[in-house]
């Protein structure tokens, strides 16, 4: 095996599949990257067994020569010196493997060799065909996913809380996340004749949104018993589904409420960030709420720091106007930041019943958060 690539190309290459390497695997194969040449160009390949990340770098790129094949062929090299080495030369790369997976890299007069690994040791990528195939705008996955998969679960006591649940139908993905004591559900029309649901984990979505590539293309997505696997001309990442049923969200949102309220979202959310000064020093990071005529109240105290309040203007309400809640502080600014519209219709149920969020004539997206304790 032998080629000399453009040093650029392979740095990029070698950072993305990365962020599916670990250092940490019992498995050492998959602390390297595997790195194959054939007469169509280079492909690395970087997993931890439930994600993989695979990246094409082709012959030639705009117009110009990106590889210069020599003999083909293939080795698994360990990734945190392929990437530090690469990253450090000073021009493209001469690159030789002999028949003891020895990995030479030259460039000018800098020559280092790295002992390799046999390549068919190497787990297989898994085999997918044209089935449970969409087409998407990677912006609008992107979009859906960062309004949502941040309200996972991070506790591994109950894994199927610790994914996004996506949600294909008919012109319609609906992905939801939630923690059990929050909740954030984002819909978006596509053009598909898909019908399944899939949970992906947290982790997973947050190494795809980190692959600017997807976002700025049409992407393909795969749906197969085990993997949600997304495709752009270069970039494939493979991630293996959370098994189980995922919570009945439908029944999670409240049908009625005492009292609804619309706020500028950004004025709410510079409210409960200088509440949330005093919040964090709670358990439940408290923010108190209140209803007080036609102001919404915003405070929080510390007993040993002091306490801050606020009155805010409400641009609405209709219901009740005396109501008192304690919620989390960081969750509603999760929530707020997530919300793009200007304004926001805030639905309450009672002291110690969920609120929900929503921008203002858009039902598309919602946050529901639950109260906490106010002692």
């Amino acid at each position: 095996m032998e080629f000399i690539i453009n040093k650029e190309s392979l740095n990029q290459a070698i950072v993305d599949v990365s962020k599916a390497v670990s250092s940490k695997t019992p498995f050492p194969i998959l602390t390297g990257i595997k790195m194959s040449v054939d007469e169509n160009g280079v492909i690395l390949i970087g997993s931890n067994s439930d994600i993989i990340i695979e990246k094409y770098i082709p012959l030639m790129r705009d117009g110009k020569q990106m590889i210069q094949v020599q003999s083909e062929g293939s080795v698994v090299v360990p990734a945190k010196f392929l990437s530090e080495i690469v990253k450090k030369m000073p021009d493209d790369l001469h690159i030789k493997v002999n028949h003891k997976n020895v990995v030479t890299i030259q460039s000018r007069e800098i020559i280092t060799n790295i002992n390799g690994l046999n390549s068919e040791e190497y787990p297989n990528l898994p085999v997918f065909n044209g089935e449970g195939h969409i087409k998407m705008v990677g912006s609008k996955l992107f979009d859906t996913i960062k309004r949502t998969a941040f309200v996972a679960s991070q506790n591994e006591m109950k894994p199927i809380l610790t994914g996004m649940n996506m949600s294909f139908s008919p012109n319609k993905l609906v992905c939801a996340a939630t923690n059990s004591h929050r909740l954030a559900l984002c819909e978006q029309p596509i053009e598909s004749n898909l019908q399944c649901s899939v949970v992906i984990p947290r982790f997973s979505l947050n190494e795809l949104i980190k692959l600017s590539e997807f976002e700025s293309s049409v992407i393909d997505l795969y749906i197969t018993d085990n993997y949600f696997i997304v495709k752009s001309e270069a970039t494939t990442l493979y991630s293996r589904l959370i098994e189980g049923a995922y919570p009945n969200i439908a029944g999670l949102i409240p049908k009625d409420c005492k009292t609804k309220i619309i706020l500028n979202t950004n004025q709410f959310l510079q409210g409960i960030d200088r509440a949330y000064l005093f919040a964090n020093e709670w358990r439940n990071n408290n923010v108190h709420l209140s209803i007080e005529g036609e102001k919404l109240k915003i405070s929080s105290n510390a007993s040993e720091i002091g306490k801050i309040e606020e009155t805010q203007a409400m641009i609405s309400m209709d219901g009740f106007n005396e109501l008192s809640i304690s919620l989390d502080g960081r969750f509603l600014m999760d929530a707020l930041k997530a919300i793009s519209d200007e304004e926001i219709k805030i639905s309450f149920g009672g002291t110690m019943k969920p609120i929900l969020i929503e921008p203002v004539g858009n039902s598309a997206q919602l946050h529901l958060i639950s109260p906490v304790r106010s002692y």
